[in-house]
């Protein structure tokens, strides 16, 4: 699976876990360079707080266009730290 955004590949793994039709990459499969740590967070009451990145390609900046989850609930511990997409960002294989 890829994550692209601006034609720029942000994720690529073989590995993604799939949780709610999102596909969930693996912390090392990310080009950090792309990532910026975002003040967002979010809770789901199912897996807990989510962190966000903003994703920057080519000076343009995709706020809040990734997240994860750094401390998950005990029911989604297997997504720790996997990296998820959306706004404008596609999952292609």
């Amino acid at each position: 699976m890829k994550a692209i955004w601006k034609d720029t590949i942000l994720a690529e793994s073989d590995d993604t876990i799939v949780v709610e039709g999102n596909h969930y990459f693996p912390a090392e499969s990310i080009k950090k360079e792309y990532f910026q740590e975002s003040e967002t967070h979010t809770t789901c009451p199912w897996k807990g707080v989510a962190s966000y990145y903003n994703i920057a390609v080519d000076g343009d900046v995709n706020r809040d266009g990734a997240w994860y989850y750094p401390q998950p609930k005990e029911a989604a511990q297997n997504i720790t730290n996997y990296t998820a997409f959306w706004n404008g960002v596609e999952v292609v294989e």
